[in-house]
């Protein structure tokens, strides 16, 4: 707390802050410091305030020790000085008799006699203060099924009581009782009693996530697994890193090991790192760990004991090594709870979760599916198909180099072999002309490597292996091989800077690579037939890459010449990958230069002489290229066969041979075309994955940020959130390593998710954080203006006009720089909307305030010549005139808006779209007129003549509003 306040209202304001804090230390220590100031007044209501806040802040910052100690210092003062507490501040003082039960029942060091005590003590009070005692008895029911007693008659003295003021809420004591049939093994029945909560009928700070955490595994033994996932996401968000939740979080652990989710468990025990050292309740801390033990036991059970795992700060822990801490550690808190109770119940509870069976084998629980394997570190692909590798070293070389020569996708593996045994200290090279020196298998493995890094971008690393190569070669004495890796090195890969300066550039450095590669091919003698091609090969594939960057016709004939020189080459000497790289070559070419009938046509030829000849590993790219050629012909059902049976193709080859990753985003956009939107997400977060684990993290993060805006626009919003939330913990995303715009985009992505499923506390505080930091974006004020605008609606939407306002000015000060006219004239329309519909005539000068900013930017787009996508930006204004208007209760100025927009949209026609916006227009003008400034007859004449046009017109649905407002005014005439 900066300065402490000088007087009780700053002491209110405090508190007020304060209270919109998250729990947790801040808020804890904050209130605690506002104790301490409001004892420097005289005035005893600031204080008992600031005690109850500071009470609030133990009891769900989970430090169930200091709680009661607090509530002592109220009830002294409740009975020294009763008038000060007035009926709310007396309902709240023996509403949290409860809390201070919850909080004695949470610590093992308290006697269970006290416990009883305390509960005595409730009791009393309620019944001097003339209080019905059903929460009394509710208190009696927990304490009986905590310590493990018989709980069948104090549920039933509790449940079978009416309720009262001071009961429980609805939510909390559905809870209980569903519980109690759970208890009892009845899970239908638990459910039942569930259903108003887990469908959102009842709610409140706790409920639905304490609900969720318990009915996870009932909902599985039950068949509805559909449901458990889809309350496991929403529920877990609620509770997730809250020391006064870590129960919560641990059964959602607990799900996730026993769904076939262990990764995804690890990934929510990492996240929820905090509560090893943040929760002081042992209660809850029994429960979270037990909850962690049941995953970690489960990871170690499936071989992968070594794996990190997330535990206690200061050390760093495997899974094996951070289970067996946590065993010793619940293992003792329940044997203090067990002891303190007299009964074994803890500890039988504990043992029954640890003993669970896996209910499911896999359940697919967010759209960012992975297995313990993902996890390990450096974790390599293992391939799905792979031809045997001969045993015998001298075999095994000469396969790899035959393998080689070919382009045989089998040669991986046999190199992958090969580095392996290399490696060894022990290893001895034969002694085998054939085979060649040691120096040439030093070569070709780098060559391989350096192949690899290109596949992976890395490539300036590449460069540099195919050079290093090259020198081993010369020293071998193999000058084709040497000159063929300086060949590859010569190929200036990655992307040309943004911009057409960038992409001259790329185009320069290309002609000039292909220049070097006609010499290198000149000036060296004596290429064996495959390695001449592979040159050949290079050189057409520089035009290509230089085509595809400038996109000039004239580059596209050399392309075709060059693939023609290679196509003769390979033909004459009957090397089949070749002859089949130069049809791919040249059916390439023709697509990039816009001919994709002809491209088609090539592609189809290839197609037949692949299935006819070979290579068969040529054919999932084939059929990559004809389905993308398809889509460009706007054929999305051909291209979502040839894509489809690519991938199927693919499958019969190691992992890594074919690009799989862009093959599923091509499907991904085919099944859009077909309007199979949910069919698209699947292929695009597999493409995400497979291009991270091929090591192309930055294209991975660009399709997970494709799937998630997608799945938000499909409304699966809870998917979108655990999505964005699994990725924004990579340890690159977190270390700052990952491109901090599509990091910001990711984030901005999520909180437009908070938002659309209503966490607008979550949303704003996203919101607030992006618009302040992309104020800095310099090169980039555009999105800045957009942030920064979406971040001034929903703080309005919060009520927090003033930091509206102050955001929509630095929206505004950007789009001077980059112009949104559209979208930032929308986002002050709202505005106003918001400030007049909550501040009725109290905001109307604010309202209009920002109307006339968005009449400014209507000027600017007209000035500009812009013409919106959507609605006219003059009549969407001239309507929000009308209706902020009419929310402030200035009809008569909102009557003459609505007509002028009436003019502005002029009569309306067959567009679905205008009528629609039209028949608003006619609607909100009606009601203007014929209920507030009470002229039934003109509104009538107004609503009658444009149910009759419209009708005309087709627009049946659009006239249903106007029937019944119409309706209305003649009943009240």
């Amino acid at each position: 707390m900066p300065t402490a306040p000088q007087n009780t209202d700053e002491l209110y304001q405090a508190l007020q802050e304060n209270d919109r804090r998250p729990y947790g230390r801040t808020r804890t220590v904050t209130a605690e410091e506002l104790v301490d100031a409001a004892e420097q007044f005289a005035e005893p209501v600031p204080l008992v305030h600031a005690l109850l806040e500071l009470q609030e802040a133990y009891t769900y910052g989970s430090e169930p020790r200091k709680s009661p100690v607090v509530f002592a210092r109220l009830l002294t003062l409740f009975e020294e000085q009763p008038d000060v507490f007035d009926e709310r501040l007396r309902h709240t003082l023996f509403w949290r008799f409860k809390w201070v039960a919850n909080a004695l029942r949470a610590l093992p060091e308290m006697p269970l006699a006290s416990l009883r005590q305390w509960l005595t003590e409730m009791r009393d009070r309620y019944e001097k203060a003339g209080l019905g005692l059903q929460p009394y008895y509710g208190q009696a029911y927990q304490l009986a099924a905590h310590v493990g007693e018989d709980t069948t008659l104090a549920y039933e003295l509790w449940a079978s009581r009416a309720r009262t003021r001071l009961s429980d809420c609805e939510a909390c004591e559905i809870c209980e009782r569903a519980l109690y049939h759970l208890a009892a093994g009845d899970d239908e029945r638990a459910l039942r009693t569930w259903e108003p909560v887990l469908t959102g009928k009842e709610s409140c700070q706790e409920e639905p996530a304490r609900s969720v955490s318990y009915a996870l595994l009932p909902l599985l033994r039950t068949g509805r697994t559909d449901q458990a996932r889809e309350v496991h996401l929403a529920g877990y968000r609620a509770c997730r890193r809250n020391p006064s939740m870590s129960g919560e979080v641990g059964r959602h652990l607990e799900f996730c090991a026993l769904t076939g989710n262990e990764a995804r468990g690890l990934e929510l025990l990492a996240e929820n790192r905090n509560l090893f050292d943040e929760v002081d309740s042992p209660l809850d801390l029994l429960s979270f760990l037990t909850g962690a033990e049941v995953l970690l036991q489960r990871v170690e059970l499936l071989g992968h004991g070594e794996l990190p795992a997330a535990g206690y700060a200061g050390r760093t822990w495997t899974v094996a090594g951070l289970r067996a801490e946590v065993h010793g550690r619940a293992d003792d808190l329940a044997a203090r709870f067990d002891a303190r109770n007299g009964t074994t119940a803890h500890t039988d509870r504990r043992e029954a979760r640890l003993d669970r069976a896996p209910l499911l084998d896999a359940l697919e629980l967010t759209l960012r599916t992975r297995g313990l394997d993902d996890v390990a570190p450096a974790a390599a692909p293992v391939p799905r198909a792979t031809a045997a590798v001969p045993e015998s070293l001298p075999e095994l070389i000469l396969r790899a180099k035959a393998l080689e020569e070919q382009g045989h996708p089998d040669a991986t593996a046999c190199w992958a072999r090969l580095r392996t045994l290399v490696a060894a200290p022990d290893y001895v090279h034969p002694d085998d002309p054939a085979v060649g020196p040691f120096v040439q298998l030093r070569a070709d493995l780098l060559e391989d490597e350096a192949s690899r890094a290109g596949d992976k971008e890395a490539f300036d690393e590449a460069a540099a292996l195919y050079e290093k190569a090259a020198s081993l070669y010369d020293e071998a004495g193999a000058p084709g091989h040497a000159a063929l890796a300086r060949a590859c090195a010569l190929i200036p890969a990655g992307e040309p800077a943004e911009g057409a300066d960038g992409a001259e550039a790329k185009t320069a450095e290309l002609t000039a690579a292909h220049a070097a590669l006609v010499r290198l091919h000149e000036e060296t003698p004596g290429f064996a037939p495959y390695q001449e091609a592979r040159v050949l090969r290079l050189r057409a594939t520089a035009l290509g890459l230089r085509l595809q960057t400038s996109r000039n016709e004239e580059h596209t004939a050399p392309v075709l010449a060059e693939t023609d020189l290679l196509l003769d080459f390979a033909t004459r000497h009957d090397i089949a990958a070749q002859i089949s790289g130069a049809l791919l070559l040249r059916a390439s070419t023709y697509a990039i230069s816009g001919d994709l009938p002809a491209a088609l046509t090539e592609t189809d030829a290839l197609l037949d002489r692949l299935r006819a000849h070979g290579p068969a590993w040529h054919l999932p790219r084939t059929l990559g290229l004809r389905g993308r050629i398809q889509l460009g012909l706007k054929d999305a059902q051909a291209a979502h066969a040839d894509l489809a049976e690519s991938l199927r193709v693919a499958a019969e080859w190691p992992a890594g041979t074919i690009d799989t990753a862009r093959l599923q985003g091509d499907l991904a956009e085919a099944c859009m075309h077909l309007g199979r939107p949910d069919e698209a997400l699947r292929h695009l977060t597999r493409s995400a994955e497979l291009e991270l684990r091929h090591g192309s993290r930055t294209d991975a993060f660009h399709s997970y940020s494709n799937a998630a805006r997608l799945s938000l626009d499909l409304g699966r919003i809870e998917d979108c959130i655990a999505l964005l939330d699994s990725l924004l913990t990579e340890p690159d995303v977190a270390a700052g390593e990952l491109d901090d715009r599509l990091v910001a985009q990711l984030r901005l992505t999520r909180a437009r998710a908070l938002h659309a499923g209503e966490d607008l506390k979550a949303a704003t505080v996203e919101f607030a954080a992006l618009a302040a930091e992309s104020a800095d974006w310099d090169d980039d004020p555009g999105s800045h203006a957009m942030i920064a605008a979406e971040t001034a609606v929903i703080l309005a939407q919060s009520g927090e006009f003033g930091r509206a306002r102050e955001a929509a000015d630095q929206a505004l000060a950007a789009h001077v720089r980059a112009p949104r006219y559209e979208q930032l004239s929308s986002c002050l329309r709202e505005l106003a909307r918001l400030q007049a519909q909550q501040q009725g005539s109290e905001g109307l000068a604010d309202a209009l305030a920002y109307l006339e900013d968005a009449g400014g930017i209507a000027d600017e787009a007209r000035a500009a010549e812009y013409e919106a996508r959507g609605r006219s930006l003059d009549s969407a204004l001239a309507y929000e005139h009308g209706r902020v208007n009419a929310f402030a209760g200035e009809y008569e100025t909102a009557l003459a808006a609505l007509d002028e927009a009436l003019v502005l949209l002029g009569e309306t026609g067959p567009d679905e779209d205008h009528a629609d916006e039209w028949a608003e227009c006619v609607r909100l003008a009606g009601a203007v007129e014929g209920i507030y400034l009470e002229r039934p007859a003109p509104a009538l004449t107004r609503l009658d003549a444009a149910v009759s046009r419209l009708t005309a017109l087709g627009h049946t649905e659009e006239t249903e509003e106007l029937v019944s407002l119409a309706a209305r005014l003649r009943d009240q005439g």
